[in-house]
C-alpha cells in the first residue's frame, strides 16, 4: 500500500500535466493577418468558395476560431496557416507570375480532386466543407486557367 507522501506526489504530477495545456496556452503564437497586397481576381462563384473553404490557410484573411488559441490544437492550427501561406497564398495572387498562377490553379484542383484539401481536420467544420457544386466550380476555374491567365503576345 502506497504511503500518504507518495499519493501526494502522484496528485501534484497529475496535477501539473493537466496544468500543461493551460500553460502552453499562454506560449504566443502568430496569429496575425498581413495585409493584402494582390488579391485574386476571381469570378464570384469562384470567390466564394474559396473564401469559404480556403481562404483560412491560403490567405491573409484568416479566421481565427476559438481552438487556434488553445494548446496543443493552437500549434497545429499556426503551423497549417503558415504552411497554406507559403504554399498559395491568394492575398498575393496579383503579384504572381501568370505562369505560377496557371499551375496554381490546376494545382488546386488536382489536391481538391485527391482529396487532400481542404484537409481532413478541418473538413468537419462547416466552413470548410465542399460539396459536388463546389468542387465543380474549382474543376471549371482551373480549367480556365490557360485561357484566362495567358498574357497577350507582343506585335513587335
Amino acid at each position: 500500500m502506497k504511503t500518504w507522501r507518495e499519493l501526494k506526489l502522484w496528485q501534484k504530477c497529475l496535477i501539473g500535466l493537466a496544468a500543461l495545456p493551460v500553460l502552453a496556452s499562454f506560449y504566443p503564437l502568430n496569429r496575425s493577418n498581413p495585409p493584402v497586397t494582390a488579391a485574386l481576381q476571381a469570378p464570384a462563384d469562384v470567390d466564394d468558395v474559396l473564401r469559404r473553404a480556403c481562404y483560412d490557410c491560403h490567405s491573409n484573411e484568416t479566421y481565427w476560431p476559438w481552438y487556434s488559441y488553445v494548446a496543443p490544437v493552437s500549434f497545429l492550427v499556426t503551423q497549417d496557416v503558415a504552411l497554406g501561406r507559403d504554399q498559395m497564398n491568394f492575398s498575393d495572387w496579383g503579384n504572381m507570375d501568370p505562369i505560377d498562377r496557371v499551375y496554381l490553379r490546376e494545382e488546386c484542383w488536382e489536391q481538391v480532386e485527391a482529396g487532400k484539401m481542404p484537409p481532413l481536420q478541418y473538413r468537419g467544420r462547416g466552413r470548410s466543407k465542399l460539396t459536388d457544386e463546389d468542387r465543380a466550380i474549382i474543376e471549371s476555374w482551373a480549367e480556365d486557367a490557360m485561357d484566362e491567365e495567358e498574357e497577350p503576345e507582343s506585335d513587335e
